[in-house]
């Protein structure tokens, strides 16, 4: 296994890189992301690179330029540690959010990941709504997510706490990790294997640092601990990084993130409410909305016990969420279609102007 195999490069990439014939550019894989700058692996090191003009010109938003976990291409200098990025390979998977703030626009928290770490605390913070909007995003981004919850030497009611969040997290493994006493770490090698790129996904002061520093064999995070008043985290990870594991694999550690904010998630709602769906077929009515509705088989189960009302609740908010982030893409895009015809005239007119 070659440099760039081992850090997740594949035959697709490799041929797509060949067929596109960047001539004179090199691929490399962007491993941290600085405010005008990137830091890229190369198969001959570490290179610090900037975006090329015409990659920024052509940029419509955050999506079109670089993440941490994309592969790019790459223009170097012989004998320079400097490089210039001229184009993005087209991610297999992305993990997004909506920006924090009033803007409607895609954040991309990790690229062309294998599988979503989503790091959750066993103490009086474990949030089952959280955990939701974590598996929804990790649906939605093409990878396969993990639920690790961590802290599991100080949890006295463990499994009562793995039955609850199994209870929305249907068909996703989910596993208690202690790095203290070693508990479940060798489940989550399985995923650490050569050639995989993990993302670590959670709130601030949940573990995920404690587990980068256990898998790279040293203090590479500054880990905190979780304060007392409140149960809540204190930030460690202060930006999105790739870290090449000793035993072949990529993690790509992030920030804890304050806002969980959904970007487009149609599909992933369907895998991460699969429960509520498998009621909502046998409703009477196919435009049920599940609440005073005769037939409803979603009432039905709830006041059976089969389903938890919190959680159709859950389900009936982010779909709300989610109608709102569609409405305000669908205004964006007619503006930005408005402003691309408007520039197109402008151009006319000068044209016509100066015959």
């Amino acid at each position: 296994m070659n440099k760039l195999e081992s850090i997740g490069m594949t035959a697709e990439i490799e041929n797509f890189f060949k067929e596109v014939q960047f001539q004179g550019y090199k691929p490399g894989r962007v491993a941290l992301e600085h405010k005008h700058s990137y830091r890229v692996w190369l198969e001959d090191g570490e290179y610090l690179c900037t975006l090329s003009g015409k990659l920024t010109y052509e940029a419509n938003g955050r999506d079109d330029l670089p993440a941490v976990g994309d592969w790019v291409a790459v223009k170097t200098s012989p004998g320079e540690v400097w490089g210039t990025i001229r184009g993005i390979l087209p991610r297999k998977s992305k993990f997004s959010r909506k920006a924090a703030g009033q803007v409607t626009e895609e954040q991309i928290v990790a690229a062309n990941i294998d599988t979503v770490f989503i790091v959750n605390s066993l103490n009086d913070d474990l949030n089952l709504r959280r955990i939701e909007r974590y598996l929804l995003l990790a649906w939605e981004s093409g990878s396969n997510p993990v639920i690790i919850l961590s802290k599991a030497d100080l949890e006295n009611e463990l499994e009562a706490k793995i039955e609850l969040v199994s209870g929305v997290a249907i068909g996703v493994p989910v596993i208690p990790v202690s790095v203290l006493e070693g508990t479940g770490i060798e489940q989550l090698k399985r995923y650490l294997t050569p050639g995989q790129t993990v993302a670590l996904i959670g709130s601030s002061g949940v573990g995920k640092s404690s587990l980068v520093n256990y898998f790279t064999g040293y203090e590479k995070q500054l880990v905190q601990e979780i304060r007392d008043s409140d149960d809540k985290g204190k930030h460690t990870t202060t930006h999105r990084e790739m870290v090449l594991l000793p035993g072949g694999a990529v993690l790509i550690d992030t920030p804890g993130m304050r806002e969980i904010q959904l970007w487009t998630v149609e599909e992933g709602i369907g895998e991460s409410f699969a429960d509520v769906d498998q009621f909502a077929e046998e409703c009477k009515f196919r435009d049920c909305t599940h609440g005073n509705e005769p037939g409803c088989a979603v009432r039905s189960a709830i006041d059976e016990g089969r389903l938890d009302e919190n959680r159709l609740a859950s389900y009936k908010k982010l779909q709300k969420e989610l109608a709102y982030i569609d409405r305000k893409m669908d205004k964006k895009a007619q503006a930005e279609e408005k402003r691309h015809w408007k520039n197109i005239n402008k151009e006319i007119r000068q044209k016509t102007k100066y015959k």
